[in-house]
C-alpha cells in the first residue's frame, strides 16, 4: 500500500536546491502546493539551514510539526564543493556585486594553495561573516543595510572546518580553484573563499556553490523541484481532521506512557525509603 503523505503531522523533503531561487522561495512554491492539496488556509513549512539564491544542492524542507526538529536538522556537518577565483574581490564575496578590486595572483602555486588549507584553514577557526548576510545588526539583517551602502561591523564567530581539499586548481595558467570544504553549522563559505584570498596575499571570491552533504543527507539522495512538485500533486494525503485525530490520539498515548513512568518512578522511590527504613 502507498504511504500516505500527512504534512500536517510532518514530512520531511530533501531538495536539490536550483540556482537563482532563495530558500524561502523553495519554501514558498512547497506551501502553495501543499495548501491547494489539502484545502487548508495555511500549513506550517520551514527549512533546515539557508542556501544563497547562487547555491545549489541540499536543502531540507520540513512541514508541520515536524518544523521543531529544524534545529537538529540544521546542526549536522555539511559538505560543499566551491569554486573559487582569485585575484578579484567583491563586496559581497560572490558573484552577487560586481568586482572591486584586483590583485596579483601569479605568485600563488597549487602547493602554497594546499600549505595554506591545511595550515590556517583546517580545524578550530575564527570568521568574519560577510555584510551580505542574513546576521542581525541592532536586530537588522546586515544585508540590508549593506544594500543601502552602510558600514556594516559583524563580531567573528568560532566554527570548525573538518576536512578541506583541492579539487581542481587552473594555476599557473588560471587563476581558479574547486575545493570541497566539510564544516559546522554556520560556515560562509563566501567568506572562508575571501579569507583564503587574503592568505595567498591577493584576493578571491565565490564564483559557484553547491552543498552536496547536510547530516546524513548527500546532494544524491534529493528530489529536483520538478520532482518534489510532481510528488505533490500526485501523492495521497492523511485528510486534514484525520491528522488531527492521529495527533490526539498520539498525544492521548504519550500522556499515558508518561503518567505510567511517573507511577513507576514513585513506587521505586516508596520501595527504597522502606528499604531504608528496615
Amino acid at each position: 500500500m502507498e504511504k500516505l503523505l500527512n504534512p500536517i503531522e510532518g514530512e520531511i523533503f530533501s531538495i536539490d536546491k536550483p540556482l537563482g531561487w532563495t530558500s524561502f522561495a523553495v519554501v514558498k512554491k512547497v506551501r502553495a502546493r501543499l495548501r491547494d492539496r489539502l484545502k487548508v488556509k495555511n500549513i506550517r513549512v520551514g527549512h533546515a539551514g539557508t542556501l544563497d539564491p547562487l547555491a545549489t544542492g541540499v536543502l531540507t524542507v520540513v512541514t508541520g510539526r515536524k518544523t521543531k526538529e529544524i534545529e537538529r536538522l540544521q546542526a549536522g556537518i555539511k559538505e560543499y564543493v566551491a569554486d573559487i577565483r582569485l585575484g578579484e574581490t567583491t563586496p559581497s564575496f560572490d558573484m552577487e556585486t560586481e568586482v572591486d578590486a584586483t590583485m596579483e595572483w601569479r605568485h600563488i602555486t597549487r602547493e602554497r594553495v594546499e600549505r595554506v588549507l591545511c595550515e590556517q584553514f583546517t580545524g578550530e577557526i575564527e570568521q568574519i561573516p560577510p555584510s551580505f548576510s542574513a546576521c542581525k545588526i541592532d536586530g537588522k539583517p546586515a544585508y540590508k543595510l549593506a544594500r543601502k551602502g552602510e558600514e556594516v561591523s559583524i563580531r567573528a564567530k568560532k566554527l570548525v572546518i573538518d576536512e578541506i581539499e583541492v579539487l581542481e586548481c587552473g594555476l599557473p595558467t588560471e587563476p581558479t580553484l574547486r575545493i570541497r570544504v566539510v564544516c559546522s553549522k554556520g560556515t560562509y563559505i563566501r567568506a572562508l573563499a575571501r579569507d583564503i584570498g587574503e592568505a595567498l596575499e591577493s584576493g578571491a571570491h565565490l564564483t559557484g556553490l553547491r552543498r552536496t552533504r547536510v547530516g546524513d543527507v548527500g546532494v544524491e539522495d534529493c528530489l529536483s523541484m520538478e520532482q518534489v512538485m510532481e510528488t505533490l500533486s500526485e501523492a495521497q494525503y492523511v485528510p486534514p481532521a484525520e491528522a488531527e485525530e492521529m495527533r490526539i490520539e498520539q498525544e492521548r498515548i504519550e500522556n499515558r506512557r508518561r503518567a505510567a513512568a511517573m507511577k513507576l518512578a514513585r513506587e521505586t522511590r516508596k520501595s527504597r525509603r522502606s528499604q531504608l527504613k528496615d
